[in-house]
């Protein structure tokens, strides 16, 4: 006698659109109750005295200067790390060599490391009682409780993003088009620029975009590298943070506001890269 197969039970369709519609409101429930609320009452309470008081919160020398002092961050982080995060893939996706798994490994290191534990080791490396502090104090050079410490502790926290979306990508499509191109007697820059670039661009601007909200919202690692001087190493969410501690609610919710809009920025800019990347893969396969 013939085994007989044990078909699995495939649930009534009235039964699967009854649990996906069930799913779906728990989700929807739930992403606007930890999500679009807290987003509402930022700018509820932002407005909360008109575009006047709103103008007149954001407007102060301190805010608006933290503002710019973050954009400043962003636009030196940015750059470095692109460049970090095509060197680690290139080098990891088309090489072998002794130690490969542990390069991997190092850049993750920042996902597993607390920002507040990074300003520290910070510190301690840099800071006047640091590893290099006397040598930096004879050359006049000052790194914590300034702007380079600032830049240092945000790259050491974004570092991984813009590698990690990389490597996947630059791993699954090999080096074929590479060896081709180089054979029909293409230069290395050439190739990586017509070649591996048009390849990869979208998995860069994709990280590249992680980077700079990650980079505009760090708080731990850079409160500890900056000392939040008024007017000097505030970036935007240490002014909010100094803000509310100083009972100015209304201009910590105008600042919050800015810092929120950027996110949403930012979060609009990451749907249309993955609309492309997702179009360009379709088109690939």
């Amino acid at each position: 006698m013939l085994p007989t197969m044990i078909t699995p039970h495939k649930p009534h369709p009235q039964h699967r659109g009854w649990r996906q519609r069930l799913l779906i409101g728990a989700a929807v429930l739930l992403a606007g109750l930890f999500l679009l609320v807290p987003i509402i009452v930022i700018f509820q309470q932002a407005f909360a005295k008109g575009w006047a008081g709103w103008w007149h919160a954001v407007s102060q020398p301190e805010t608006l200067y933290a503002v710019g002092l973050s954009l400043v961050v962003v636009a030196i982080v940015a750059p470095i790390n692109a460049v970090y995060g095509l060197a680690v893939a290139w080098l990891i996706t088309r090489f072998r060599f002794t130690g490969r798994r542990v390069l991997v490994a190092l850049v993750e290191v920042p996902f597993s490391v607390s920002p507040i534990v990074a300003g520290v080791a910070y510190l301690m490396v840099y800071g006047s009682n640091g590893l290099f502090g006397p040598w930096l104090e004879a050359m006049d050079l000052k790194v914590m409780f300034a702007v380079p410490g600032i830049v240092l502790a945000t790259l050491f926290v974004t570092s991984p993003f813009i590698a990690r979306e990389l490597l996947p990508l630059m791993e699954l499509q090999g080096i074929d088009q590479e060896e081709a191109s180089l054979s029909l007697g293409a230069s290395g820059l050439k190739t990586f620029v017509r070649v591996t670039l048009p390849n990869i661009k979208w998995a860069l601007y994709y990280g590249i975009i992680l980077c700079v909200a990650r980079s505009l919202g760090e708080f731990g690692a850079v409160s500890v590298v900056s000392g939040q001087i008024r007017g000097e190493t505030n970036t935007l969410p240490l002014q909010i943070d100094l803000l509310y501690h100083d009972y100015d609610s209304s201009g910590a919710f105008a600042a919050a506001s800015i810092l929120t809009l950027l996110a949403l920025i930012s979060l609009v800019l990451k749907l249309v890269v993955e609309a492309h990347f997702e179009q360009t893969a379709k088109e690939d396969g």
